[in-house]
């Protein structure tokens, strides 16, 4: 008798249908390894130890794999910051990390019966949060710049960067808005507006898939609704609030082909997001067809104990909701208990393993072998040396190589040591997008007086402030240690452009926080010796060693600002003015008559009034990552033009909140004692020329709703001596019709364009159903007849319109990407 060939596992089949290879390997798991797919209970940092022989895997993570025969997802094996207490002495850096993920791995592989590789999730809220890892400029920087193509680019890069240490997942916020800048998450976000922030989440998931690393967007959803803007707060939405504004970047991202959704912590008609079935189940998925992963926030499900009483009710609360993967949650660790129980449907846990399993067969976690991870490093490192050489330009702070060291005796590298040097490895992104997303978030908010650019004959400048020669406050919260020398501050970038011979004196003058003035008479009497001062304040995000955490790494507050913060996650303010140390220091330079050229570091916008000078400038430089300095300098001195653009509204103080631009068109008419209009609107920036808009000009002036398709075009005219990089944006404001009360007026397109001196270009804007759809009775975006004008300008206060008239019958704007608008070219 003839012994018939063996023969892989279907799942084991790379030809096979991923669903095939689901189903088949679905059906050989027992209930404990199904419910160890489902949970991500490890803090990575605690997989892995340092001995005097290298890093090597712990036995927290050896019983772990054991206990549920497998793993489903590691969080932040790489993740390194005050919260975690990672640092260089004991953490991983670009090769440790590859060769730990590999370790991982091969454990997993070898150790499991069924060999399921392990999802390795790492954190990218602005670049990795590794050491070593590329820094990016935050969020709402991203978004200052309108420019989703860059971002993509930047992306990729940090992608590709995760990639080659071994992970598949990052973790982004994308889907929180601005409503209130109070919230100290406030930098994590885009913008206040829905259309900019679903671009900008495109852009995210697009930049990462290009580098093979899948995305789970965070915080789903009405994150950034929070009452007070106080974290973690609750919520006071609105089905249509929520649809109108606070779901358009999540539909997005699903249609761009999102890896998964992080449920967030606030609630939603009062359920917890990762208990809410309407979300998770019915919206995501039953409408919006999406297939990939829910994830829990840190601890959100076990939080629903206070609702169920029982830990192992909260499991089956939040599986039977939708949610697929937990996150440092005990509860989820139960569900064979809720089970046994029956309190939810064996089909619900397998729905969930299913829809993991599926990830990881899609991310060709079964294909890869766990050395990869070290050969792409390799690889990737070694184009991005080659480029850096083309380019003749050297590695910047946060683009640092790190030097690999060989494997261990045994050959599987669970021991990396100390002081071995072979080829380096780590990220490389020379004068690259993070860079010039820093200098394309600059955002001139105010000029008197023709200070900027500064002369190159400026012989005497005063460089003062205490964000003037720091750079932890222009990397923003999350972000790992960096190491000593490592990046450029707004007072070395100064120094640098400047021309030779130039005297640049420098002070802080105050401390970030508090009302110590001791520093503010000598820090004016160099700016009144000076021909220009240059007064950088505002804020920061940097955690210290000594910050006390709250268990989901939310910095905690007291009485006041923990180590300095200003700002990030648990750090959220009553007052949007500036401490009052800096308020001194701002008066008394400004009192001396010295032109004054105010540099805001910053994550959330400030209300800062305008210096009391003569000659003055304002610029926001947002927190613009480790080369921010030099980015600043290069926009001081007139290397590069001012382009940024506020993604957000200035309010002129906290006591008139809410400010965003695009309201309820309700016709109030202010305050007795102050405007209600903000300082400076969304959309706001200036340039060093002046440009000159037509008004649009529309193809057509009356469309049907079953076929509203239409061109708006507007000149636009650079009457200065310097170029225009001007970004022209589309506004649509309701005047009639509709099923819901209108709002001001919504962005709905933006184009830039590059316009040289004396001459004039022309934007052009296709008007299609996402452009003119609004949401209807069934929350569904419909185009609806009435009346609305379509109007263009450079800020959503600066706009002209013209009038369009909609006949006909509501017609669906269709598609998941309707939340969006309509496109502009």
């Amino acid at each position: 008798m003839t012994t018939p060939p063996y023969r892989e596992p279907l799942y084991r089949d790379p030809s096979a249908p991923v669903a095939d290879r689901v189903r088949d390997l679905l059906g050989r798991m027992t209930p404990t390894e199904k419910v160890g797919q489902v949970n991500q209970r490890l803090y990575g940092w605690h997989a892995y130890e340092r001995t005097p022989d290298g890093h090597r895997l712990t036995d927290t993570f050896r019983d772990e794999v054991s206990a549920f025969g497998g793993m489903g997802a590691l969080y932040g094996l790489q993740r390194a910051d005050p919260w975690s207490g990672v640092g260089f002495e004991d953490g991983l850096d670009a090769r440790d990390g590859a060769r730990m993920a590999e370790a991982v791995q091969r454990h997993v592989r070898e150790n499991t019966r069924l060999g399921i590789p392990v999802l390795l999730v790492e954190e990218m809220p602005h670049g990795h949060q590794a050491l070593d890892g590329t820094v990016l400029p935050v969020n709402l920087a991203v978004g200052a710049t309108w420019d989703p193509p860059l971002y993509a680019e930047a992306v990729a890069g940090a992608a590709a960067e995760l990639r080659a240490r071994g992970a598949h997942l990052a973790l982004v916020s994308a889907l929180d808005v601005v409503r209130d800048p109070r919230w100290g998450r406030t930098e994590e976000c885009f913008t206040e507006d829905p259309y900019l922030a679903a671009r900008m989440t495109e852009a995210l998931v697009e930049g990462a898939r290009a580098s093979g690393i899948g995305v789970v967007l965070k915080h789903f959803a009405g994150q950034g609704a929070s009452v007070g803007g106080r974290n973690s707060a609750a919520t006071e939405l609105g089905a249509r609030e929520l649809h109108e504004i606070h779901l358009a970047a999540a539909r997005a991202g699903v249609s761009a082909g999102a890896a998964g959704v992080m449920a967030a912590y606030n609630e939603f008609d009062g359920l917890p997001c990762v208990a809410n079935r309407y979300l998770l189940t019915e919206l995501l998925r039953d409408r919006w067809g999406f297939g990939g992963v829910v994830m829990a926030d840190g601890g959100a499900i076990d939080r629903l104990v206070r609702l169920t009483g029982d830990p192992v009710a909260a499991a089956a609360r939040a599986l039977d909701a939708g949610c697929d993967l937990s996150l440092w949650d005990a509860s989820f660790a139960r569900l064979a208990e809720a089970l046994d129980r029956g309190l939810v449907a064996e089909e619900r846990l397998d729905a969930a393993v299913s829809r993991v399993l599926s990830l990881k067969f899609r991310l060709g976690l079964f294909e890869d072998e766990p050395s990869g991870a070290v050969e792409s490093s390799r690889v990737r490192v070694g184009s991005a040396l080659k480029r850096q050489a083309d380019e003749g330009s050297s590695a910047g702070p946060g683009d640092r190589l790190r030097p690999s060291v060989p494997t261990g005796p045994d050959g599987v590298t669970e021991g990396v040591g100390p002081g071995n040097e072979a080829d380096p490895v780590g990220p490389a992104d020379p004068v690259g997008p993070g860079e010039r997303i820093a200098r394309a978030s600059v955002t001139l908010l105010g000029h008197e007086g023709d200070v900027l650019p500064l002369s190159p004959g400026t012989r005497r400048i005063a460089v003062l402030g205490p964000n003037a020669d720091a750079v932890a406050p222009l990397l923003g919260d999350y972000t790992a240690p960096q190491r000593p020398g490592t990046g450029v501050s707004v007072l070395q970038g100064i120094r640098a452009a400047a021309s030779p011979g130039t005297e640049i004196a420098h002070a802080e003058g105050c401390a970030l926080v508090g009302d110590d003035v001791s520093g503010v008479a000598s820090a004016a009497a160099l700016a009144a010796a000076a021909e220009v001062a240059v007064l950088v304040l505002g804020g920061s995000s940097a955690r210290a060693g000594d910050t006390v955490f709250d268990s989901n790494g939310a910095a905690l507050t007291g009485s006041g600002p923990p180590s300095g913060m200003t700002c990030g996650e648990g750090v959220d303010l009553a007052d949007l003015s500036l401490p009052t140390g800096q308020r001194a220091l701002l008066d008394a330079v400004s009192a001396t008559g010295t032109p004054v050229v105010v540099v805001l570091v910053q994550g959330r916008p400030h209300a800062v009034p305008a210096p009391r000078s003569g000659a003055w400038a304002l610029l926001s430089a947002w927190y613009p990552g480790p080369l921010g300095g030099r980015a600043v300098a290069d926009v001081l001195f007139g290397n590069a033009e001012p382009r940024g653009r506020l993604p957000v509204s200035v309010p002129r103080s906290a006591a008139h909140l809410p400010v965003f631009y695009n309201g309820k068109d309700h016709r109030y008419r202010g305050y007795v004692d102050q405007s209600a209009e903000a300082e400076y609107a969304f959309g706001h920036g200036l340039s060093y020329t002046t440009v000159v808009y037509g008004a649009p000009r529309l193809s057509r002036d009356r469309v049907t709703a079953d076929a509203p398709r239409l061109v708006c075009r507007v000149a636009v005219r650079n009457t200065g001596a310097r170029p225009a990089h001007e970004t022209v944006q589309l506004y649509v404001r309701r005047l009639s019709g509709g099923t819901a009360w209108p709002r001001v007026r919504e962005l709905r397109g933006f184009v830039a364009l590059d316009i040289a001196p004396g001459t004039e270009t022309e934007a052009e804007f296709e008007i299609g159903p996402d452009t003119l759809a609004s949401v209807g009775p069934d929350h569904e975006r419909v185009v609806e007849a009435g009346v609305v004008t379509l109007e263009t300008g450079p800020a959503s206060d600066r706009t002209q319109g013209v009038r369009l008239e909609i006949d006909g019958g509501a017609r669906s704007a269709g598609g998941a990407e309707s939340a969006a608008g309509g496109p502009a070219r």
